[in-house]
């Protein structure tokens, strides 16, 4: 960084907000994780009697009650009106201005608390009561459903014509981009090449994160400050991490305004009506534009690991929740787990650019570029990538990827020089840097960096000074990875068929199929067997079960064949296929405890994004949602790529039945010759077979 820019920094540093920023983000988003388990306020009947509320109940008993407070203590916002609440004050001038024309001046949420804490909630029940006896202070999705016209809403003297429903369909998919899961890859700025794996976003209330966002929320104020000061017309975007406390500010009506009018003489407003993003539209111009100023005028990378733009919300499986599972008695878990037992690997998120290159030798032709990998083992980033020098090419390229948190990216600084049009091109390596993902992941580092790094050579240049690179690089904080496996069969198999490839009665005592992780470690090995038939069988059904060998040569039974459906380990949990149409569209059913686990075809949710190679059906695939009360409407817990034999798992409880599941399936697809997936349902339900039936054995 420049003495110039360095001292634009330090001005855009010196902003005062009066609001804690960082303590109200982590509130901002555990109310917008609470608002997502409640998605029946995003549209339809459901938000409507939330508006409804919010200016014919809410809005008046907050004028009433921080003009003259009915009772010592704050004030609690029922969750409906808090979300239509939330979603008006996310355009503050609009805000400002419909408060002053109800009620005379802006409505605070000073002395104002979430449902969320329910702190004084008593007193506020009370008070709400008596001023709308007919009215309850609780919304439940049931009666908003069911009760009271939309056309109210237009009816009521104290109401704005501001389209609520808009605002809160534009606020609705925030939550997907700042919190839930996402994947990544090489990022163009004009494109994306995804090729890396699911990881959380629980950096996102990291204290270091969010003091860096904080921080690069001033400079994006100061920059806007310096436009309006010199008359220049813009339309700065944000990245997500700074969106986050920009929002956050501007949940305070009264600071915010006051703060911007001391900032920059006028109240900012929040332009969230764009969301196209295609090239060349007011968006994506607009970032490109906010992009080269901020590393224009700060000279550092606007671009940061874990607040870009991840794409489209992936299609919903339910558009009501799903019923609560009543608290069972079993255990949610396995009750042995030390069948398969393994330690927690973490990820973080980088982000890397090269900005420019010198000391390069006079007359030196050529065009450099760099190769960058890590420098030791990496179970999770194991390739050598190219990126272009942007002071070379021209080109901004930032490879966006995920490795272990551990070692170093080693920087391979490379030339690509031709003599002649007619001959192939050739490269050389000029000498190699490396940076510290240690160092990065630090308290003290902020998780960024940008500099000059030396570049130890490997060839001998006449150079005068020693080369070196400009490097950007930010980091997230580390978070736990998901496990990877690989299902291995014993011996060589067709092409067409499924990677679980026994053949006959004869095979089952002789092969198996192994379940390796990324490091090639095997983890257990399974075998379909038939079970002993029982004295009382009177047909010559062929019962079954599933062996598995682990690490310690230990021998358990995984699974058992039971009726119409398979019992898993200790009977705790059981396997099922779904007969009945019309539910949601998954095949099979995972029950354990009060955990309910639905088995659906293709890639959802988290895992909806095409990041296989092209031309794969999504038959191929099967993704394990898992229903609950904080995950009403379905989490992405796993995802078995049954043609390739690769099982992604989140969590370390769903490894085993995960495996034992996918074995399952591939043995169905190999013996009754199904196509895909969806056969297997069809067939189940226009014929009414059992699982039983489906897994026998032919003669």
């Amino acid at each position: 960084m420049e003495m110039e820019q360095q001292l634009e920094w330090n001005e855009a540093q010196k902003i005062v907000i009066n609001v804690d920023l960082i303590a109200a983000a982590k509130q901002h988003l555990e109310f917008l994780a609470t608002i997502d388990r409640n998605r029946w306020l995003y549209e339809g009947p459901g938000l409507n009697m939330a508006i409804y509320r919010y200016y014919s109940c809410w809005l008046p008993l907050l004028a009433k009650h921080s003009e003259c407070p009915f009772f010592e203590g704050p004030l609690v916002v029922p969750l409906d009106c808090e979300w239509v609440w939330h979603c008006h004050r996310l355009n503050p001038v609009r805000y400002k201005t419909d408060c002053e024309q109800l009620y005379g001046r802006i409505l605070d949420n000073h002395n104002i608390v979430s449902s969320l804490k329910g702190i004084s909630k008593m007193e506020t029940e009370e008070t709400w009561k008596n001023l709308y006896p007919n009215e309850p202070y609780d919304l439940d999705s049931a009666r908003a459903l069911s009760d009271k016209n939309p056309a109210q809403i237009l009816e009521s003297e104290n109401c704005s014509n501001y389209d609520l429903v808009s605002a809160v369909k534009r606020q609705s998919p925030f939550f997907y981009q700042i919190v839930q899961t996402c994947w990544y890859g090489t990022h163009h700025l004009r494109s994306y090449i995804m090729y890396f794996l699911q990881v959380s976003r629980p950096h996102m209330t990291n204290e270091v994160y969010l003091e860096g966002a904080v921080a690069r929320y001033k400079g994006f104020l100061h920059l806007i400050r310096r436009n309006i000061a010199r008359s220049i017309k813009s339309f700065s975007v944000p990245t997500y991490d700074i969106d986050l406390i920009w929002h956050t500010h501007q949940l305070h009506p009264i600071s915010y305004c006051k703060d911007l009018v001391d900032i920059m003489g006028e109240v900012l407003n929040h332009d969230d009506t764009d969301s196209d993003r295609t090239k060349g539209q007011k968006l994506d111009t607009g970032f490109s534009g906010t992009t080269k100023l901020w590393e224009e005028i700060y000279g550092l990378s606007y671009w940061r690991a874990g607040a870009m733009y991840r794409g489209n919300t992936p299609s919903p499986l339910r558009t009501c929740a799903y019923p609560s599972n009543p608290v069972s008695k079993k255990e949610d878990t396995f009750a042995d787990q030390k069948i398969i037992h393994l330690p927690e690997m973490k990820v973080l998120e980088v982000m890397l650019e090269i900005i420019g290159i010198r000391n390069l030798p006079e007359g030196r032709k050529g065009g450099f570029f760099v190769y960058f990998s890590k420098s030791q083992p990496d179970r999770i980033f194991n390739a050598r990538k190219k990126l272009t020098i942007f002071s070379e090419s021209g080109e901004k390229q930032v490879a966006y990827f995920q490795c272990e948190p551990c070692g170093h990216l080693l920087l391979e600084i490379m030339s690509q020089s031709s003599h002649d049009m007619s001959i192939s091109k050739s490269v050389e390596v000029i000498g190699s840097t490396a940076l510290s993902l240690n160092d990065l992941t630090c308290p003290a580092s902020k998780l960024t960096m940008e500099k000059w790094l030396e570049v130890v050579q490997s060839t001998k240049l006449e150079a005068l000074e020693p080369i070196c690179i400009r490097v950007a690089v930010s980091v997230t904080t580390p978070s736990a990875a998901p496990y990877v496996f690989h299902m291995v069969c014993t011996r060589a198999f067709s092409k067409i068929s499924c990677f679980f490839t026994f053949r006959g009665r004869i095979q089952y005592a002789k092969n198996w199929t192994r379940v390796i992780d990324d490091a090639g470690d095997e983890i257990i090995s399974l075998q379909m067997r038939n079970s002993k038939k029982s004295k009382r069988m009177s047909d010559s059904t062929l019962k079954k079960e599933l062996i598995g060998i682990n690490k310690a040569g230990e021998t358990h039974t995984l699974a058992k064949l039971v009726g119409k459906a398979w019992l898993l380990v200790d009977s705790h949990w059981s396997l099922q296929f779904q007969t009945c149409s019309g539910d949601d569209g998954y095949l099979l059913e995972l029950v354990g405890g009060s955990r309910i686990i639905k088995f659906f075809p293709g890639q959802k949710l988290d895992y909806e994004h095409k990041h296989c190679a092209k031309g794969r059906n999504q038959d191929d695939f099967m993704t394990a949602i898992e229903f609950s009360s904080e995950h009403p409407y379905g989490r992405a817990l796993a995802l078995l790529d049954l043609k390739c034999g690769v099982i992604n798992v989140k969590e370390e409880w769903l490894l085993l039945p995960g495996i034992i599941t996918a074995f399952i399936l591939g043995d169905i697809l190999r013996k009754k010759g199904y196509s895909s997936l969806l056969s297997i349902g069809n067939n189940l339900k226009d014929k009414n077979t059992s699982i039983e039936e489906t897994n026998a054995c032919n003669e």
